[in-house]
């Protein structure tokens, strides 16, 4: 028998994944600029507009609320959380969600996903925060992105195969992986053995 709490992760991406495979069918394709002002076209590269891209999934998001069979979307966040925006469904329950866009018409290679030691923190001092990751797949066309409606990756960092990139101390992975099954004790132990900053912040406290 399953563990109840990855039962209910595994349902609560279940739910984030059917929530923007609907939201895909109904985005919008936009401009970036002026094709004047890029006449050669943009260069194929997510983090240049990734922050543009979170904006409309966000708003698009809570423009079609209602439509999509949820209370709301807010994006009105903190720069230095790590999720993008909060869904509330139907029934008041919260999703935290951070938002990732993939050339899809790129190689899949491992990407940062989140810094260690912010994750670690969140996870160890509030039991009821759950991050989810929402991967979307974007198209480049001179100046103009659309999204693909095939691609889309949903997961948790706690099913993560962990990898931790020793130059900056951040989870690197796949966004297309498959999920190894594991309780929030197990992740965070993981992410002590795993990194540096956990384990020297705790060996100064120690010398304090």
């Amino acid at each position: 028998m399953m563990n109840p709490e990855i039962s209910n992760i595994i349902a609560e991406i279940s739910f984030i994944r059917d929530f923007y495979k609907k939201l895909i069918d109904i985005l919008p394709h936009f401009s970036i600029l002026n094709e004047t002002l890029l006449p050669y076209g943009l260069k194929p590269h997510t983090r240049s507009i990734s922050w543009l891209v979170e904006q409309v999934i966000n708003q698009q998001s809570k423009v079609y609320a209602h439509k999509l069979a949820i209370a709301d979307v807010n994006f009105d966040v903190p720069d230095t959380s790590l999720h993008d925006c909060i869904i509330t469904d139907s029934n008041g329950k919260k999703y935290y969600v951070n938002i990732k866009a993939h050339n899809a018409q790129g190689k899949e290679t491992k990407n940062d996903i989140a810094a260690v030691e912010k994750l670690y923190t969140e996870y160890n001092l509030n039991n009821d925060y759950r991050l989810y990751y929402a991967c979307f797949g974007i198209h480049f066309k001179n100046v103009n992105i659309s999204f693909d409606k095939e691609y889309l990756e949903v997961f948790s960092p706690q099913f993560l195969p962990i990898y931790v990139n020793p130059r900056n101390d951040k989870i690197q992975a796949f966004y297309k992986h498959l999920p190894q099954y594991r309780t929030r004790t197990e992740f965070l132990n993981l992410l002590e053995k795993n990194s540096k900053t956990i384990i020297l912040r705790a060996e100064k406290s120690l010398t304090n």
